[in-house]
């Protein structure tokens, strides 16, 4: 998807509407906290004896996931001209590529 290098909207800083730079950011994937604090558990002797040991215990089989999606939404910040102030959209749409042009 084609997106002009510079877009008219509100700026909430000037309270009215500017011109803004747009510009991609990439987006971060969360690390693999839970799963670690699981291990680090049954390091300190979590999950052992008996009885319901509740998070500790054993967890039910996930269903297999059939893989990742092919469109991601993309994380686009908009940069006023005037103020010089960057606000991020608040919710993005899916599409396979984007291009700034």
């Amino acid at each position: 998807m084609k997106i002009p290098k510079t877009i008219k909207r509100y700026c909430k800083h000037c309270k009215k509407h500017t011109d803004h730079i747009v510009s991609l950011a990439k987006r971060k994937e969360r690390g693999p906290l839970k799963h670690g604090s699981l291990l680090r558990g049954k390091k300190r002797g979590r999950g052992t004896g008996f009885g319901n040991k509740g998070r500790w215990g054993s967890k039910p089989s996930k269903p297999k996931m059939t893989g990742k999606k092919s469109s991601k939404k993309a994380d686009f910040r908009f940069t006023c001209k005037v103020c010089n102030k960057t606000s991020v959209q608040s919710a993005g749409f899916r599409a396979k590529k984007f291009e700034i042009k």
